[in-house]
Order: structure tokens, then C-alpha cells, then sequence
């Protein structure tokens, strides 16, 4: 029985380890020149509305690949060990995010993110903030100011208030 435990524990661990050393891999197309990616930390929080109806806040965080442009690209999300959580791929038309086994399609990457986080997030300032321009958006104020550190900032006061948090690696 000891044996067993241990080769089942042995076993687990093995797991964790070659699924923290996985690098995902991606099929590029033709336009790589144009396609830009990000990796870093990403942390988003979104507080409770009661007056939208919204009993709860949400929290979010966890290391990230961005790879794309508004209009069409991959998000991928990963564990401490480096395991993908949860992936997004979207294009103009659709969005869908892959997560604990299921994948769940809609209409567009904005209605994904409203269902997701329970708030809208202006993915095209998003692009223009990692690219540090100080991109306006109706109701988020963005500090740039680290970004030469890797760091963004961009808040929304009106309801739901919300914080994004962005940690740029080299």
C-alpha cells in the first residue's frame, strides 16, 4: 500500500513539473510582422454594483500571452506552475474561451468579457495601452507613468468601478 501512495504521489509530481515546463506552441500565419505579443501579469478587479444588481465583486489574476490586435488574436492564461487555466481566441465576428474542459463560444469578444467579469473592458485602449499610448476610453482614466517598468494602470470609477493591472516581462 506504502508503495502505491508513493508511486501515485511520484507520479502527480512528475505531472505538475512537465506540465509547468510546457511551452504552448502557435501556428503564425503570414502577417507575423504585424501581430504583436505581450506576456506578463495581468489583475483584474471589478467591485460590487448593487445598484446594477451586481450583489458580488470579482477578482482576477494570473500570468498571461496576449498575441493579436483588436480585432482578431489569442489570450492565453496560465497557472504559478505554467499550466494554460483558460485560453480566449477571438476574431471580429467570435469569441470563445476555453477553460476547466469546456468551451463556450459568443458573439464577440466584448460579450465575452461582459459574461466573464461582469463589466465591459475597452479592449482597443487595452492594445493601445500595452502599446503606451494613452489611448482615451469612455469612463477609464490610464497612468502610464511606469510603463518604461513594464507597468500599467487603468481605472473606471463609474459603476462598476473596476482596476486593471498590467506587469509587462522583457
Amino acid at each position: 500500500m506504502r508503495r502505491r501512495a508513493i508511486a501515485i504521489s511520484g507520479s502527480l509530481i512528475a505531472s505538475i513539473l512537465i506540465a509547468g515546463c510546457a511551452i504552448p506552441i502557435r501556428a503564425r500565419g503570414q502577417k507575423d510582422s504585424e501581430i504583436r505579443s505581450w506576456h506578463g501579469r495581468l489583475s483584474v478587479r471589478v467591485a460590487a454594483a448593487p445598484e446594477l444588481g451586481q450583489d458580488q465583486g470579482q477578482s482576477f489574476s494570473a500570468a498571461f500571452e496576449l498575441l493579436g490586435n483588436p480585432a482578431q488574436g489569442d489570450l492565453t492564461f496560465f497557472s504559478p506552475l505554467g499550466s494554460t487555466v483558460a485560453a480566449i481566441h477571438w476574431t471580429v465576428d467570435k469569441a470563445s474561451l476555453q477553460a476547466n474542459g469546456e468551451t463556450r463560444e459568443f458573439d464577440n469578444l466584448r460579450q465575452l468579457i461582459q459574461v466573464v467579469l461582469g463589466t465591459d473592458v475597452p479592449v482597443a485602449a487595452l492594445f493601445a495601452w500595452l502599446e503606451g499610448q494613452a489611448e482615451a476610453s469612455e469612463g477609464w482614466q490610464v497612468d502610464l507613468s511606469e510603463k518604461e517598468q513594464g507597468k500599467i494602470t487603468a481605472r473606471r470609477a463609474t459603476p462598476p468601478a473596476a482596476e486593471l493591472r498590467v506587469l509587462l516581462e522583457p
